[in-house]
Parts: C-alpha cells; structure tokens; sequence
C-alpha cells in the first residue's frame, strides 16, 4: 500500500471557502484503478493558519503514479490555477509506503 497526503495551510479568513471547494468538487478518485481510500482531514488552528490535509490510500505507489498520469486527474486538478488562491503557500505533499498494515 502507499499512502499520499498533502498539507494546506490556510488562513482563517480562507477557511469557508477551501472546505466548500473541497467538500463540493466533482470526486474522481472511485474510478481509478489501485484507489482504497480518500480521507479530508482538518488540523491544529495555528495564529496565522489552520492546518488541512488530504490523505489517499493506494494498493501501491504504481497505482498512485497512476493516478497522476489519469485523464481523472487533469479533470480533478483542471481549474487549480484558474481560480482565487486560498491558501498560505503551496500545498507540501508527503508520500509514505505501508510497511505495517495493523486493523480490528
């Protein structure tokens, strides 16, 4: 499995806005190949920021090259640049590979 997280700051005035972008878009995920699981997850409010992540889980790294290279990905990402930026910074993305798997 491979797991891919991006983390966004966003200032607190963003922060109606970035969840509605999120919670509202299209999901294009369910279609790929090698998709497990999509998690938005919303972190520590900081002075100047609060934190946001997504987090997808992939059969494997393959799956999620895969999914960068996905006409479902341009679809998903078509409009990033097109629209008001919300965020303090780029996006920081992390990429992890499961060496343990432990559930109920």
């Amino acid at each position: 499995m491979y797991i891919a997280m991006n983390r966004f700051r966003i200032p607190p005035e963003n922060e109606a806005e970035f969840r509605e972008r999120w919670l509202g878009r299209e999901v294009h995920l369910r279609t790929v190949p090698g998709f497990v699981s999509f998690q938005f997850l919303k972190g520590p409010t900081h002075e100047d920021y609060i934190l946001y992540a997504s987090h997808t889980v992939w059969d494997s790294y393959e799956a999620f090259v895969g999914w960068t290279q996905s006409e479902q990905f341009r679809a998903a990402h078509a409009h990033a640049g097109n629209r008001k930026p919300l965020m303090a910074g780029p996006p920081v993305f992390e990429g992890f590979e499961v060496l343990q798997d432990i559930r109920n």
